[in-house]
């Protein structure tokens, strides 16, 4: 993938951990200088500038709360600013306040909302007006194997994720054919949150996958890159499963010991 991607600048919303550390890490592999957008985690973020710029990359360091449309703009202009122009950007910034539906309160639905969904409608607007401007572009957004099939506990969760498929291929009609516009939907993947609601996370999410592991992080690195790149130059408005083929049979391991608590801890 080297240099596939050279000569171009990449956004990553919420890259301070997890799979958006991993594909801005994996940008700047194949040659893409990188955004590293944060909203609390300014150390996290510094720590993927860190991994990429020892590897030989560029990357720098962006705050901003992406669930404000507001701030999102800021962002676009910032990052355009400081690198000339934005060629990518990868709606990766996810927030889950997860509980059975009689338990989500007003404010975990905002904040899963406004996370997910409303800063990505925002935020590609923003972005796609500076990408028709120099030509074209390519915007990713990371849904979820659960806006496919339903998983307990996930309703606000499922709802915003659902909403951002169906952003993606409206979008990818509206900003055709300057801009494509195509979505990751992540499966059950080894991350430190997730092994924090369930230390035997993995073992059991393994055991109901066909391909018979968890996801990790660097899965999701090749199709972003291709995504990103000119050889999905007639690739727009899809949603592309990477879950080991999770969704062909789509059911769940016991979640009634999950710890979900930390969700509302997380600024």
């Amino acid at each position: 993938m080297q240099e596939k991607l050279s000569g171009k600048v990449a956004l990553v919303t919420g890259a301070s951990k997890g799979i958006g550390q991993g594909l801005a890490v994996g940008l700047a592999a194949a040659g893409a200088q990188v955004a590293v957008n944060y909203k609390t985690d300014a150390e996290g973020a510094e720590r993927t500038c860190e991994r990429i710029q020892q590897a030989g990359g560029e990357a720098t360091a962006f705050q901003a709360d992406i669930g404000s449309k507001t701030a999102f703009e800021q962002l676009i202009d910032a990052v355009c600013a400081r690198f000339g122009h934005l060629d990518v950007l990868v709606n990766n910034a996810a927030r889950t306040r997860f509980g059975h539906v009689f338990e989500i309160t007003e404010e975990d639905f905002d904040d899963v909302v406004n996370t997910n969904l409303r800063g990505p409608f925002f935020g590609s607007a923003a972005a796609a007006r500076k990408m028709l401007k120099q030509g074209g572009g390519s915007i990713i957004n990371i849904s979820s194997i659960a806006a496919r099939l339903m998983i307990p506990a996930h309703s606000s969760y499922t709802m915003a994720k659902g909403g951002l498929e169906a952003l993606t291929r409206q979008l990818a009609l509206e900003l055709a054919p300057e801009i494509r516009v195509n979505a990751i939907a992540p499966t059950a993947t080894s991350t430190d949150r997730n092994r924090g609601y369930d230390p035997d996370y993995e073992r059991k999410w393994r055991a109901i996958t066909p391909a018979g592991r968890v996801a990790y992080v660097e899965d999701y690195v090749g199709p972003c890159v291709f995504l990103a790149s000119d050889d999905a130059a007639l690739v727009t408005g899809q949603i592309l499963y990477v879950d080991g083929g999770w969704t062909l049979q789509g059911y769940t391991p016991d979640m009634s010991g999950y710890d979900f608590s930390q969700d509302r801890q997380r600024g």
